[in-house]
């Protein structure tokens, strides 16, 4: 079944045939047709898969059809977890609204307040936003959703994450119960299944993750590398390759600030990207990676979570993860489509207990990646960071208040 074949909007049907989408994905087609039938959804659904557009078109489409009357509220809101997720679905569901008169805001912290003000003013149909900033502007009476007419949470488990329960909780509280209610999420729990509970009402259920959570497109291999000799590594492999896409994991802010400046006195450009860093230059370094003017991003976990990077060929674990989950979510950056992607991880003996906990969860174990005694010192002798007392310098911070994002 194509899109042009769906019962939606000629506007809609054009824009998406403009954006080249001809053929829903799997969630796209299990979700879209109880959707526009105004039925609660629960769907299980990794980054990547259409997710975004499963819910964007069917709630553009009510809208359409059902005219807005003398309401000046917001009508669909879209809640994310991060700034970032804020902005990047704000801009996919300003897109195939494009041939349609709706009106789409982003609204997130970090960004000139006054500007989003007086566009809420004018009227808004789908709002995309984060729990701080909503509640911000309906404490100040600028967000309207006492007659909400659909509701989406996406990423909820991150949202879980990053203690929002609260704040999902209490805006339950403050729209209608005859909405329609969308609970997007990537991973499933039973906290997940609480929280799910609490925001749906029978809900069609829709799980297109696969049974294996690491996509088959990726080709996974880890190697041997003592903790103090990563950063030589990591400027071998992006040196020999530096017409490819990388994006590199490192467990904290901290340690992501020094291995940027690690590769910038062995000039190898690349780019931080983490929590501490100002929202509006977050946009800017996601902008110029997305671009290619920039191809290496060194990122934290939960600042890249959810962010769809296209192209990507490498992604590399400099830090093994604490949580295996974020493992499929790192190397899920890859991949995407046809595309096949390369997953690398850098395994010191103090993570083996990790790596361990990887396999045991995805079922799989990772290829060796072996590296001759020669090879070794061989990559150690040849780096230009040799001459730098890197093992004090790059030193794991024992601080523990350092290791969030």
């Amino acid at each position: 079944m194509k899109f042009k074949d769906y019962p939606i909007s000629q506007s809609i049907k054009a824009q998406l045939e403009v954006m080249g989408f001809n053929r829903p994905t799997d969630i796209q087609f299990r979700a879209i047709k109880h959707i526009l039938k105004g039925e609660d959804v629960m769907a299980v659904a990794q980054t990547g898969t259409g997710k975004t557009a499963a819910f964007v078109i069917p709630m553009l489409n009510h809208f359409l059809v059902k005219p807005r009357g003398k309401y000046a509220g917001i009508r669909g809101l879209i809640l994310v977890p991060t700034r970032e997720l804020a902005n990047q679905i704000s801009k996919v569901v300003a897109e195939i609204a494009l041939q349609t008169h709706l009106r789409v805001l982003g609204l997130y912290g970090g960004v000139e307040q006054e500007n989003q003000i007086k566009t809420l003013n004018e009227g808004v149909d789908v709002l995309v936003t984060t729990p701080g900033r909503m509640f911000d502007l309906i404490s100040q009476g600028f967000v309207d959703v006492s007659k909400l007419e659909i509701f989406v949470l996406d990423e909820a488990d991150l949202m879980l994450d990053l203690g929002f329960n609260k704040d999902i909780q209490d805006l339950i509280r403050k729209i209608p119960k005859n909405r329609q209610t969308l609970f997007f999420t990537a991973t499933i729990s039973k906290k997940i299944k609480s929280l799910a509970y609490d925001v749906v009402r029978d809900a069609i259920r829709i799980h297109v993750s696969p049974q294996n959570p690491v996509s088959k497109n990726v080709d996974h291999a880890v190697a041997s590398i003592e903790m103090d000799d990563k950063r030589f590594f990591l400027e071998n492999i992006l040196k020999e390759y530096p017409e490819k896409k990388f994006i590199v994991f490192a467990r904290t802010k901290v340690r992501v600030e020094r291995i940027v400046s690690a590769m910038a006195r062995v000039t190898v450009n690349s780019e931080a990207l983490h929590g501490g860093i100002v929202q509006n230059d977050r946009f800017a370094i996601l902008d110029r990676f997305r671009s290619g003017e920039n191809n290496v991003l060194i990122t934290t976990d939960v600042a890249c979570r959810g962010i769809d990077i296209p192209d990507m060929d490498y992604v590399v674990n400099y830090d093994l993860p604490d949580n295996p989950e974020n493992y499929v979510h790192r190397c899920g950056r890859t991949g995407r489509g046809n595309k096949r992607g390369q997953a690398l991880s850098f395994c010191s003996k103090d993570e083996n207990l990790l790596l361990d906990a990887i396999e045991s969860y995805t079922g799989e174990e990772v290829q060796r990646f072996n590296i001759t005694a020669d090879d070794y010192k061989e990559i150690l002798s040849d780096t230009e960071l040799s001459d730098y007392n890197w093992k004090k310098l790059m030193a794991e911070n024992d601080n523990p208040d350092e290791w969030d994002d």
